[in-house]
């Protein structure tokens, strides 16, 4: 039996009918049509389909649609600033060749926009830590941690959200 619920997303409120059962990871690409949120593995494994919710990361891959009215989602396609121009980490990861396939970069964005908005000043184990649960099958990690790192000291210096 399918439900009509309303979700905010990336400040958008999208009227869609769902399942008990229908994942936000679905809902978010299938019905909002925003497909930068990656399906992975569809276990919880990869972090490639990480949102913020409520400003926490969160695996939309595991996520019940249903479960998140009335919460703030936001997707990398939410970063993107007025004009059209890309987010301090979007840009340091541009900037610091952390993308290669691609796949992965909006799960690692958002879990460092994640750990930003908590403590702009991260050590390097912080980000580590936080980035633990996001795989890159091609880069490896160095570039993604500098990219993290360039847009911590933008966000500490111009108080960036």
């Amino acid at each position: 039996m399918k439900k009509l619920i309303e979700l905010d997303i990336n400040g958008r409120l999208y009227e869609v009918a769902v399942n008990d059962r229908d994942l936000l990871l679905d809902v978010i690409r299938k019905k909002a049509g925003l497909f930068g949120t990656k399906k992975g593995c569809g276990e919880g494994d990869c972090g490639a389909c990480t949102v913020l919710i409520d400003g926490k990361p969160e695996l939309a891959c595991l996520k019940l649609a249903i479960a998140c009215q009335g919460k703030k989602i936001t997707t990398v396609e939410g970063l993107i600033q007025e004009g059209g121009a890309l987010h301090p980490i979007q840009q340091a990861f541009v900037d610091h060749g952390a993308v290669q396939c691609g796949f992965c970069t909006p799960g690692m964005i958002m879990s460092a926009k994640g750990l930003l908005d908590r403590n702009p000043k991260p050590t390097l184990y912080d980000i580590k830590h936080e980035l633990s649960g996001n795989i890159c099958r091609c880069t490896g990690y160095k570039r993604i941690i500098e990219a993290v790192q360039a847009a911590a000291e933008v966000w500490s210096k111009e108080g960036v959200k």
